[in-house]
């Protein structure tokens, strides 16, 4: 019988706890990128996740995920309200730790996930009926995803791998961001009012929370304190680092000056983008990945403002592209020598195929699935606040309370 492992265990419960850390750390980051009215709105977004998707983790969304296979697509109910999780391994899902290991660290994964679309929508949605989409699009989109790619599905089954959620968690919520701002349209502004962050040291403080629970993100996902462990802790570092500084350079030559917010948005850029490839690459290929993701991230965003969407903090540029692109780039960089996988640039073009495969899957079912999601729910309660409610703000319309009494 498999014995547990008391290193691997102790290891990856930390890291559920760093991953945990970081939903609190999305809300300062969004929170300081928001006008100060609507900061509250925002953060309560956030936290309300680790509560609701926790209790939908326990009755049945696990179980949807990680349950026996149904036909490729979803788990069955076995594990409803944590029957059959226990403290004995599954091998499948962490042969050295405990089955409720497990559970408690791919939690954290399903709380943060639906917290990123928030920042697409910022200062404009209806608190009850963020709440029905939190709980619906956790069940319809996240939990099938995460079953293909994680659960032994279909996208499994053909080959596609993603170590930590690049096409499960960021390439998910950055479609589903952008389906977001095309359905509830642009902000309202009061004539001459500005856009801008209202606190970067927030955002700053929301960034070092992120980086710091992205280790436990990447590296915990080898479910065991070993070598992917560790190159995946350092690659998730180099990325972040290398595209922080391109990203500094890239906007420094552009706008004349070192913008704060354009290096720590340039780091997260990098983290969403290192995280599908994190186990599987050498560190020299996390340079290049860093430098990558901070170039067509900021083509992205640049796009986007062109184009006029409205994704009010660049979910969709940085978490949606940046995804897409670590998980493309996986079936480039991936090497035998580290984790068993050969990429592109080993010969292995079926790994590259089935990479770009699951990513188009992935876009079309999650932008399908949320539109639809956002039309039935706007049936029952406006999805979007009244231009009242939006212009006055909605931390004292919705929630009644002032961030700031001064």
């Amino acid at each position: 019988m498999t014995q547990i492992n008391a290193g691997d265990t102790a290891f990856v419960l930390i890291s559920a706890a760093l991953v945990c850390l970081m939903t609190p750390g999305l809300a300062f980051f969004y929170g300081g990128l928001v006008r100060k009215k609507n900061v509250l709105a925002i953060m309560m977004q956030s936290f309300i996740s680790m509560g609701v998707v926790t209790a939908i983790w326990f009755f049945g969304g696990f179980s949807l995920a990680f349950g026996k296979d149904v036909a490729g697509l979803f788990g069955n109910m076995q594990y409803f309200a944590l029957n059959g999780v226990g403290m004995e391994p599954n091998p499948s899902y962490g042969a050295t730790i405990p089955f409720l290991t497990f559970f408690s660290y791919q939690q954290m994964f399903a709380i943060i996930t639906p917290a990123l679309i928030t920042g697409a929508f910022a200062d404009r949605v209806n608190f009850k009926s963020y709440l029905k989409f939190l709980v619906v699009w956790s069940l319809l989109v996240y939990a099938p995803l995460c079953h293909w790619i994680w659960g032994g599905g279909f996208l499994q089954k053909l080959g596609v791998v993603d170590f930590a959620g690049g096409i499960v968690v960021h390439v998910s919520a950055g479609i589903a961001a952008l389906v977001t701002v095309f359905f509830v349209g642009k902000r309202k502004l009061l004539p001459g009012e500005s856009l801008a962050p209202h606190n970067i040291a927030f955002v700053a403080l929301g960034t070092g929370l992120l980086w710091f629970g992205w280790f436990g993100f990447n590296g915990g996902s080898a479910l065991a304190a070993n070598n992917i462990a560790a190159v995946a802790f350092i690659n998730t570092d180099i990325a972040g680092s290398i595209a922080m500084i391109t990203w500094l350079a890239i906007s420094w030559l552009r706008e004349k000056k070192p913008s704060m917010v354009g290096a720590l948005t340039g780091a997260v850029a990098g983290l969403a983008t290192i995280t599908p490839c994190a186990g599987f690459v050498h560190p020299f290929s996390a340079v290049l990945i860093g430098f990558l993701a901070a170039v067509v991230c900021y083509v992205a965003v640049q796009i986007r403002i062109k184009l006029e969407w409205d994704d009010a903090l660049d979910v969709w540029g940085v978490h949606g592209v940046g995804g897409i692109l670590g998980s493309v780039l996986v079936g480039v960089f991936a090497s035998k020598s580290v984790n068993g996988v050969s990429g592109l640039l080993e010969g292995n073009v079926h790994q590259f195929n089935v990479q770009v495969f699951a990513v188009v899957i992935t876009v079309v079912f999650t932008f399908v699935m949320t539109y639809a999601i956002l039309k039935v729910i706007n049936l029952f309660s406006p999805v979007r606040v009244s231009e009242e409610e939006e212009i006055k703000g909605l931390d004292s319309t919705l929630h009644g309370e002032s961030a700031y009494e001064l």
